[in-house]
This record gives C-alpha cells, sequence and structure tokens, in this order.
C-alpha cells in the first residue's frame, strides 16, 4: 500500500509486525517512505524496527550471533514507551540480523549483549522501533510498551471485551448457517468445546458434535468426552470409534507434515460419512485459533508447520467451515469459555493437538508405540496434578521417539524406547519457555514411567525454549 492508501484510511497508528525474512532478502516486505513523514505513530517490532532502520539510512547487519529467547534488556536513554520500565529486565528475542546504527535523528533507548540497538525513537516523528517481542508473554511487561505506544503515542481507548466477541460471533454464526444443521468436530479439548458451546448458543439443537476416537487419544478421553458432552451438557453426540482406520493411514508415515495432512484428511472423511448420515449436514464447526492459521503458513506469514484442521484439510472437501475462534488465542479462549459458563476444569484444561499422540511419536506411528505413549503421558500428567502444578504450566506431557537404546533392568540388557518429558510454560503457544521442574518430580515421573510401562528404559527430559524450538516436537 502507498502512504497515501494508509493515510486515507484515518488510522490511529501502524505497527510493522516482526516476519522471518531479511531486510536484505531480494523477496523481505518493504514499506512507502513517505509514510514516515505523514506523522502517524510507528511502532516497529523486530523486522519492522530493522526495515524502518534500513528505510531510513541506519544499519542491519548479520553479526555472527543472533538472540533467540529470553535476553536481559538494558534501557540507555528515557522513552515514553519504556515508561517506569527497570533498567534492566528480561525481554523475548528471535532474530538473526540486528541493528548496529541507528538512522540520524534518532535515539538509541535500549541495548542487548548482542544487539547494540535493541530499541530507538525519533520522538519527534512518533517512530519507535523495538528489536525484541513486546506481545509475547515471556517479555517483562511487555505488555506495558503496547499500552504506552497504543494510549499514549497514539490516542487510543480499550473498547475490546468478551461479550462483545461472544456478541459479534453468535451474529455471525447465525448468518452463516441459517436454519441448516451443523456439525461440530468436538474432540473434548478446550478449543473445540469453546466453539461448540458458541455454536450451541447461536443455534440451539442444529447442533450435532461428532467424537472421533482415533486410538491417538489420552488415557480415558474417549469417557470424558462422552461424559462432559452427552450427559453434562445434552449436546446431540455420535461417538465414532475410528482407530483401525487412522493406524492404517499412518502406516509407514514418518515425516511431521504427512502425519498431519493424512490425519486431517481422514478426519475429514470421517464427518462426511456422518454427515451422510444427519439430513441437512453441511456446515463444520472447528475450534480453530489464529496460532492454528499463522503456524500453517499464510501468505504474510511463512509455515511453521501444518495445522491439521488447517493446512491438513484436503482440497475436495465438501464442507463450509465455521471457525468463531479462528482470531482469537488461547488466553482469549479461555476467557470467552469461562464468559459462556463452561465448567473450569474443562476451559482450563491443558491444550492437546488435532493430531493427538500421533505427533508426540517422532516417528512412525503403531498401536504399540500410542500405547506406549499414553501409558507414559497419564503418569506424567498425574504426578504434574499430584504436585499441584497443572494449571501453572501451559503443556506437559511425555514424547516417545521411535528409536531404541541400551539399557539394564533386572541384571539384563535392554533395548527400549526412550520417553522424553515436555513441560512449559506460556500464555499463548507463540512463544514458551521450559517448566523449571523439580528435580524430585522428575525422579517420580522417570522411575515410575520405567517401572510401570513395558517397552521404556530411558527418560529425559527437554529444556527448550520456543523459539527456537516448538512446543510439540512435530
Amino acid at each position: 500500500m502507498t502512504a497515501a492508501e494508509i493515510s486515507a484510511m484515518q488510522p490511529k497508528g501502524v505497527i510493522l509486525s516482526g516476519g522471518p525474512k531479511s531486510v536484505y532478502a531480494d523477496v523481505a516486505p518493504r514499506i512507502d517512505q513517505e509514510l514516515f513523514a505523514t506523522g502517524i505513530p510507528i511502532l516497529g517490532i523486530c523486522y519492522g524496527a530493522q526495515l524502518l532502520t534500513a528505510q531510513l539510512g541506519g544499519t542491519v547487519a548479520r553479526t555472527g550471533r543472533g538472540e533467540y529467547g529470553r535476553t536481559p534488556l538494558t534501557l540507555t536513554a528515557a522513552t515514553p514507551l519504556f515508561a517506569d520500565r527497570p533498567s534492566v529486565s528480561d525481554v523475548w528475542m528471535s532474530h538473526a540480523d540486528s541493528i548496529v546504527a541507528a538512522p540520524d535523528g534518532f535515539t538509541v533507548t535500549a541495548q542487548s549483549p548482542d544487539a547494540p540497538v535493541a530499541a530507538l525513537e525519533d520522538r519527534d516523528r512518533k517512530i519507535f522501533g523495538v528489536q525484541f517481542h513486546p506481545e509475547v508473554a515471556h517479555t517483562v511487561r511487555g505488555q506495558e510498551v503496547l499500552e504506552h505506544f497504543l494510549y499514549d503515542a497514539c490516542g487510543c481507548l480499550p473498547s475490546w471485551t468478551h461479550t462483545s466477541i461472544i456478541e459479534t460471533a453468535v451474529e455471525e454464526i447465525r448468518a452463516q448457517v441459517g436454519d441448516e444443521r451443523v456439525l461440530c468436530a468436538l474432540s473434548g479439548g478446550v478449543d473445540s468445546a469453546v466453539a461448540a458451546a458458541l455454536v450451541h448458543k447461536a443455534v440451539g439443537d442444529q447442533l450435532t458434535c461428532v467424537f472421533v476416537d482415533t486410538g491417538l487419544m489420552r488415557a480415558s478421553e474417549g469417557e470424558q468426552v462422552e461424559q462432559a458432552f452427552r450427559r453434562q451438557f445434552h449436546v446431540d453426540l455420535v461417538h465414532v470409534k475410528a482407530a483401525d482406520r487412522f493406524f492404517s493411514v499412518l502406516d509407514g508415515v514418518t515425516d511431521p507434515e504427512a502425519k498431519r495432512k493424512a490425519i486431517g484428511e481422514t478426519f475429514i472423511r470421517v464427518f462426511e460419512e456422518e454427515a451422510g448420515r444427519i439430513e441437512g449436514a453441511r456446515f463444520l464447526v472447528q475450534g480453530t485459533l489464529y496460532p492454528d492459521v499463522i503456524e500453517s503458513g499464510t501468505k504474510e506469514a511463512a509455515r511453521i508447520k501444518s495445522h491439521h484442521n488447517v493446512g491438513g484439510l484436503p482440497d475436495d472437501m465438501r464442507f463450509d467451515l465455521v471457525e468463531p475462534l479462528h482470531l482469537l488465542f488461547k488466553d482469549e479462549v479461555r476467557a470467552v469459555g469461562e464468559e459462556l459458563g463452561l465448567p473450569v476444569e474443562l476451559v482450563w484444561r491443558q491444550p492437546f493437538p488435532g493430531p493427538g499422540l500421533a505427533v508426540r511419536i517422532v516417528g512412525e506411528v503403531t498401536p504399540e508405540r500410542a500405547e506406549i505413549l499414553r501409558g507414559a503421558d497419564s503418569i506424567v500428567v498425574e504426578e504434574i496434578k499430584r504436585a499441584g502444578l497443572y494449571h501453572d504450566l501451559w503443556q506437559s506431557f511425555a514424547v516417545l521417539l521411535a528409536v531404541r537404546s541400551v539399557g539394564v533392568m533386572g541384571d539384563e540388557r535392554t533395548y527400549a524406547y526412550p520417553i522424553v518429558i515436555r513441560a512449559v510454560t506460556s500464555d499463548d503457544a507463540m512463544t514458551a519457555d521450559w517448566a523449571r521442574l523439580p528435580y524430585d518430580l522428575l525422579e517420580t515421573m522417570s522411575s515410575r514411567i520405567i517401572n510401570e510401562v513395558p517397552g521404556v528404559n530411558r527418560v529425559a527430559f527437554d529444556v527448550t525454549s520456543k523459539p527456537p524450538g516448538t512446543i510439540e516436537w512435530e
């Protein structure tokens, strides 16, 4: 867009977001330089800060040392963006290139160990840039940075509420589906439960929920779904047991993208078959969230991994999708769920991937490996709850690596699978930090898994944050 086109929209401000490219790449996004002379407040974040630096005459370079994850930020000058912020605090970084020289007229307001210009500003032109990510939960007081920009620099007022989101979603659902029948892909997790509640609020008995038991669910998941939705919420629920079908399409598949696509297509085919038994069912509800959309890749965002309900959907699917949560993050979905009156234990359940245990088995998925992982995962969750940490963690689960390692048990040589324990803290899943679990708890989980789950002789603990890793292993 040209600066004139942007100005014609009369924006309160412009945020230049982060992105995966280098500002020097041939296909790197640019912006009309005239925008910087309009007087519209501008905030550049990560790539956005590098972009405004490069286009205004500063220097961005590959120094040989990137920054990823938690990084100390030191303030070097007063700025309204960092009002009342400590002189040194932790922020979340994710960059390879660095700003090494600010443009003329700019003040450097912060630095980090490997970023000499971690924040900069031209206060007269209301142009600000930060190399770190204030929008992620692990940046200390990052929300305040955004608030100072929105409220102080841009003059915006807060008006967003969870109630307004529900009202808007209900209106949009009614307008989309009219009086037709609707199916909901119900997994029992937070996202699909809130999506189902929203659609039920909008269309009532027009909704039928379908729970597909893939054989890749957590221990006792099917029974829990039945209890919650058929008996407690009195929702029309169809329980489809299709484990053999899913293991069949996963036979010999090891690539994680191929797994997700195979599972996504099989999900849809099962729903299509169930829809054929429900007269007039043309719409399919999914609990797709904004991180699912972003990580699966868009015109503007690089693909991290295809979520089965986004990038894994077949091209010839005959459903029209209803996705009332597709612009929300998990913390917002939980708030909406509470506003709708869903049970606390359901709203605050830890996330579980749509493809289930298939993306927690690194390698080929087999019934035997799924059963081993299910047993190990059950122990992890049980011990995390017993330690009173379940609601303090974003996710805690087990991963099975489809390799074997040598061990010794009962004075005999073993050749069995390793299990990796993964536990992270986060607010929105876009970034995450590995959880510092007590050693005694790790020892208890390791001992129980090896003693109680046949086929396992080694347990490891993952200490990788996101970035550079992802929460799930695949």
